[in-house]
């Protein structure tokens, strides 16, 4: 069973770099242009076994997709990754406060992604922690 990874980010060209990484090494993406699209995507489909997301991003910013996905029970205990270009501590605390799992600044590369969804990944997926 492989990690299935949403992947919340209004820009295209950062949603074909994360598929990119992911695709290789055998997760199965879905994908949203900001949190709005996100939140569809979690109602339309099974939860995720992690999600990420931006920060700044039109309609619904990232905080407001950690505090809605935290509201729904089917992805309250969801792991949720930011990923973005923000360091500031006041985000850094306010997307904790919402909910998320852990804080990666963009630019990243591939295997900083990967080691960091396996690390949070749930028991029994591949990768996931044991």
């Amino acid at each position: 069973m492989s990690i299935s990874v949403l992947a919340v980010d209004d820009s295209r060209t950062m949603r074909d770099m994360i598929t990119l990484a992911l695709k290789d090494e055998g997760f199965d993406i879905s994908l949203a242009e900001d949190g709005q699209h996100g939140l569809e995507v979690l109602q339309d489909s099974a939860p995720p076994d992690v999600s990420s997301t931006d920060i700044n991003m039109p309609r619904l910013d990232g905080c407001g997709f950690i505090d809605a996905a935290r509201a729904r029970d089917e992805s309250r205990h969801t792991p949720i990754l930011v990923l973005t270009t923000e360091s500031s501590s006041e985000l850094k605390a306010r997307a904790r406060d919402a909910g998320a799992t852990g804080w990666i600044v963009k630019p990243f590369d591939d295997e900083q992604l990967v080691w960091a969804i396996e690390r949070v990944a749930p028991p029994g997926t591949v990768g996931g922690t044991q």
